[in-house]
């Protein structure tokens, strides 16, 4: 007799809905494929709010799909939820990308990505049809936040409809087996945008693309400064190793000290840069390609101008195929520093590029697809702990991070002065802008006001609610209570710090949180920067801070170091000649008004800034007594430090009477003088500073910890994008059994702030509701 056959397995349907950055990351063709390969019927489309997936087919099949959905998701998909339902099926053979749906909804929208390795090969194969263009794309890579105006993520609503699909490029878009299918992006030299050479009137040099760029390396390799529209907007670049191109161009930009970003071809030309022993390929060559900030490596071609007094230097690859074929036109790294005058935003559109770098660029590299969101390049650097970021931008911004308590109402928060971002935040979810930069005058004010319509626009928020900083006179107060929200709370900047590494590692419960930076309104109304902070995400107890001292010019002191060595030397006026240094070549009329601001209490508010207090070691020691940009004393500190041992001086932590632990630096900057004097090593000198406020800081917050009963300790603030500080005050914590958090998500620095504040905010009204 023949063997019964199985009976037929009943045919399973699923209806799935998909959150998370999944538009924009090649995600339907990867369902199309994944469908296909287990014999699936159904349909996938977008929609506002997320991706619709109908399957049906073998029960087993359907399983296996679904459980693939995760696993096998494109390197760019970050998968946040799958809803799940039956489907009784439509009865239509095959599978199909249904045309998107529109309307009301909320979406993540996916990063910039660099060029992928296959659109790499194709660019420099002669035989492929893209060969040398300059805007070669597929589903893996190519811009996206940078070029969507609305959501769902389809050409149409991306600046590329000005560019309508040739014959051959329609039908890799069609076919399910090609990687360009439903690639938004895609373009070919036949159908996509146009890239020529310009001079400062707008006028023509170059208009053949391969010319233009051959041109361009040319301008380069005579010395000049070219502005070459990439992603997010301008870049200026020069010959990195031609350090009177590298002059020039500070000269003209107003950028006198501030290190610049060198951009190379690949991760070869990275090591033939970098010290191998701090340098991690993940790091350079990953799908966001930031500027990755490490030791440069000795003898290295690169001019002494690129990053002067430093021991570090940023560097990136290539991340868009028009930057690899200029690399390779002119044969050497290549100065890509943002496409501005100093402090102000970066340009994106070809005619404002023109008018704002004349005098700055000899010609302009330009293209005709149009930016639809500025975008600097995001910064990291690499630390014993993990990486550690400068600045989030390209690459990252604008992917969401997650609240540990859901906020109630729709909120946004401003974020501070300095290296702002703006968070907006619905429920568990919190969208941080990319870096805006500075609020320092009425350009960046509609840079800001840009970013924000854009993102309450892409991702349906409505804020009931906004959030700001203590500080009464910071431009975004302003902007906070100019918003129409229905309620404005303010957030104490420290706290903020704190919220937003706690928040970021999904914690409620209360740390201990050191927060070390430049300044910060206190509640006192004097300057915080060194506060040891007993917290969690609705309030907090200042138990620690560095002793007070006068800071005379206020925010002057900031460029002026030897001001804020002027402020501690007036609490022991007997120490003038271990202080001496700090004053050498200093104005003595401008001196004397520093004193008498001191004496009057007259533009001298009192500080715990542990920014100031590195720019006072640094003056101490002779090293740098004014500064052309905030932090450039302290970054020369921790540059010497490198090349010396740590002993520690004198720093003693006492208990004030009201209880408070007071961290006093007056010995240690004493000691520093009288040993610089003697005529002590400046780099064994720098790093005893840096064990002596380790060692610390530790001991205070060990202490806090201890009768607070606490375990784990948070460490927030711009102080710690110093890694050797941040690495040894960890090492120090982790010994005495602490568990030690920092940021990772977001950088340390201001640029958290707003992140924090709405940590903060959606936990005070979640206690409300």
């Amino acid at each position: 007799m023949r063997p019964t056959p199985a009976p037929l397995a009943t045919p399973a349907g699923a209806l799935l809905r998909i959150s998370g950055v999944v538009q924009g990351v090649g995600f339907r063709p990867f369902v199309h494929r994944l469908a296909a390969r287990n014999g699936l019927a159904g349909w996938v489309r977008n929609t506002p709010s997320v991706v619709e997936i109908a399957v049906q087919g073998d029960p087993q099949k359907v399983e296996t799909f679904v459980g693939a959905l995760r696993a096998e998701a494109p390197a760019l998909a970050r998968i946040e939820r799958i809803e799940r339902e039956p489907w009784a099926g439509d009865g239509r053979p095959g599978f199909s990308v249904k045309v998107s749906a529109t309307g009301d909804g909320r979406q993540n929208v996916a990063p910039d990505a660099a060029i992928c390795a296959a659109c790499a090969r194709e660019l420099f194969d002669p035989a492929n049809r893209r060969y040398r263009y300059p805007f070669i794309t597929c589903t893996d890579c190519g811009p996206r936040f940078s070029v969507i105006e609305s959501l769902p993520y389809d050409r149409e609503r991306t600046s590329m409809r000005a560019f309508p699909l040739c014959p051959g490029c329609r039908s890799e878009y069609e076919n399910p087996a090609d990687r360009r299918f439903h690639s938004e992006t895609n373009s070919c030299p036949a159908c996509g945008p146009r890239l020529w050479l310009a001079d400062d009137t707008g006028r023509t040099m170059e208009g053949d693309r391969g010319l233009a760029i051959a041109e361009a390396a040319r301008v380069i390799g005579n010395g000049g400064i070219v502005a070459v529209r990439g992603l997010g907007g301008f870049h200026l670049a020069c010959d990195a190793t031609n350090d009177a191109a590298v002059r020039r161009l500070r000269r003209r930009k107003h950028r006198d000290a501030k290190p610049l970003a060198v951009m190379v071809a690949g991760p070869g030309e990275a090591h033939r840069l970098a010290d191998r022993r701090e340098t991690d390929p993940a790091a350079f060559d990953g799908a966001e390609r930031p500027v990755v900030v490490v030791r440069r490596r000795a003898g290295s071609a690169l001019a002494p101008s690129i990053s002067p007094g430093l021991d570090s230097v940023g560097v990136m690859l290539a991340y868009t195929p028009l930057h690899r074929l200029l690399l390779e036109a002119v044969g050497k790294p290549l100065v890509m520093t943002s496409g501005n005058r100093s402090d102000e935003p970066i340009a994106i559109a070809n005619g404002e590029a023109i008018e704002r770098l004349a005098g700055i660029a000899d010609a302009w590299l330009l293209h005709d697809r149009e930016i639809v969101t500025r975008y600097d390049d995001s910064v990291i650097r690499p630390s014993p702990r993990g990486p550690v970021l400068l600045r989030r931008a390209r690459g990252l911004a604008p992917q969401p991070i997650a609240l540990p308590v859901p906020t109630p109402r729709p909120l946004v928060a401003v974020g501070p002065h300095l290296k702002n971002t703006f968070t907006l935040a619905l429920g568990e979810r919190a969208w941080v802008s990319q870096h805006i930069g500075d609020l320092e005058d009425l350009a960046a004010l509609e840079h800001f006001r840009a970013v924000y319509d854009r993102h309450r626009a892409l991702f349906q928020v409505d804020p009931e609610v906004a959030v700001r900083d203590l500080h009464p006179g910071y431009l975004s107060t302003r902007i906070a209570a100019e918003l129409g929200a229905e309620r404005v709370i303010a957030v104490q900047h420290h706290h903020a710090h704190i919220a937003a590494v706690m928040a970021e590692h999904g914690l409620t419960d209360p740390v201990v949180g050191l927060a070390f930076d430049g300044t910060g309104y206190g509640d006192d109304g004097c300057v915080w920067g060194a506060e040891i902070l007993v917290a969690d995400l609705t309030g907090y107890r200042r138990r620690g801070h560095l002793r007070y001292a006068p800071l005379p010019g206020g925010d002057l002191a900031a460029r002026r170091p030897w001001r804020a060595a002027l402020g501690y030397l007036s609490l022991t006026p007997s120490l003038g000649n271990e202080f001496a240094a700090a004053f050498d070549g200093v104005d003595v009329a401008e001196r004397t008004i520093a004193e008498v601001q001191i004496a009057r209490g007259l533009n001298a508010p009192l500080a715990s800034s542990m920014g100031r207090l590195f720019d006072a070691a640094a003056a101490v020691l002779g090293i740098r007594r004014v500064a052309a940009y905030e932090g450039q004393a302290a970054m020369e500190l921790e540059a010497l430090a490198s090349l010396g041992g740590g002993e520690s001086l004198p720093f003693p932590v006492t208990l004030d009477a009201g209880g408070t632990w007071i961290m006093d630096p007056v010995p240690l900057l004493a000691a520093l003088g009288a040993r610089r004097r003697a005529g002590g090593d400046v780099a064994v000198l720098a790093a005893a500073f840096h064990e002596s406020v380790a060692e610390a800081a530790a001991e205070a917050a060990r202490r806090i910890a201890h009768e607070a009963g606490l375990g784990v300790v948070a460490l927030g603030g711009g102080s710690f994008q110093n890694v050797r500080l941040a690495a040894r005050i960890a090492a120090l914590l982790v010994h005495d059994g602490l568990t030690v958090l920092t940021a990772r998500a977001l950088p340390p620095n201001d640029g958290a702030i707003s992140y924090g504040q709405a940590a903060v905010a959606a936990a005070l009204l979640a206690r409300e509701a």
